[in-house]
């Protein structure tokens, strides 16, 4: 894991499988979610504003719109609940 990695490989391989897909979507196909999961928790874990998540995330809007899309969808229920079994069976 790089220095400026939020997530490690590992985490984002327990992750990946979980994130919605955009297949059959209208507008533009989610790109790189692994980006947008590490800026909403590089967010949460220094507690700056949305307008000030560093631009190696990208546009923070769109980071603050799919934190809302997967809070509403449950993509964020899903994780939980799967970190959560992977940390048990450790």
């Amino acid at each position: 894991m790089s220095r400026s990695a939020v997530l490690s490989d590992a985490q984002w391989e327990l992750i990946e499988p979980l994130m919605p897909s955009s297949d059959g979507k209208r507008g533009n196909r989610f790109r790189d979610h692994r980006r947008i999961v590490e800026g909403v928790v590089y967010r949460f874990r220094t507690g700056i504003a949305w307008r000030d998540l560093p631009e190696r995330f990208g546009p923070w809007q769109t980071v603050w719109k799919r934190h809302r899309r997967f809070c509403g969808d449950g993509t964020w229920d899903r994780i939980h609940t799967a970190l959560l079994a992977h940390a048990d069976a450790a």
